[in-house]
């Protein structure tokens, strides 16, 4: 027994609805990494170009959390040093992220959208506070970003499988290493 098509249509957009749903509770990096993994493990290619991918994935999300914690800080910031900081990020950021984007997409790699869970929560936590407690949370939140960011260049700027990838490490780890030193100056500055 044939149904109509105008029988199916509905169903289909109902069942594409249902599970677009599901795929929107996924935490983004988490979601990247596994379509990452999987189109790799397809191919049939190295552990070592997995960890290139899973470093490009890692790369972005904190690229992604300090821009939006630079630009929470450029309304809330207290102080005009944190404020100052703030837009040097940004725009010292910005410029890094849409390079990881451009080199992700040749290699046909999935970067987050959006913020991790952990990532969310800290950014929440962040714009809760005000006043010198919520410089204090941006400087803490930048200085371990950037640690955690130049420390994954340096080693990827010597140890990635991809020599695109090492390229990109090393031609962006100054600039990191800046971000870095600029937060702990002012971390200095926030001294009582």
């Amino acid at each position: 027994m044939l149904f109509p098509t105008r029988f199916f249509a509905p169903l289909l957009l109902l069942l594409t609805a249902a599970c677009s749903s599901g795929e929107s509770n996924k935490d983004p990096i988490f979601s990247a990494k596994f379509q990452n993994e999987k189109r790799i493990d397809e191919e049939a290619v190295t552990k070592r170009q997995l960890r290139d991918a899973e470093f490009l994935v890692d790369a972005a999300s904190r690229k992604m959390q300090l821009l939006e914690i630079s630009q929470i800080a450029q309304r809330k910031a207290a102080s005009p040093d944190t404020r100052f900081v703030a837009q040097n990020l940004a725009a010292t950021t910005a410029p890094l992220l849409r390079e990881l984007q451009a080199l992700a997409q040749q290699k046909k790699l999935v970067l987050p959208t959006g913020l991790g869970e952990e990532q969310g929560k800290q950014v929440g936590e962040l714009t809760a506070l005000n006043g010198a407690a919520f410089d204090q949370k941006f400087v803490d939140l930048l200085g371990s970003i950037s640690n955690e960011d130049a420390e994954a260049y340096d080693d990827m700027g010597e140890e990635a499988y991809d020599g695109d990838i090492r390229a990109l490490a090393a031609r962006q780890l100054p600039i990191l290493k800046d971000q870095h030193t600029a937060g702990e100056t002012l971390q200095d500055k926030l001294k009582p």
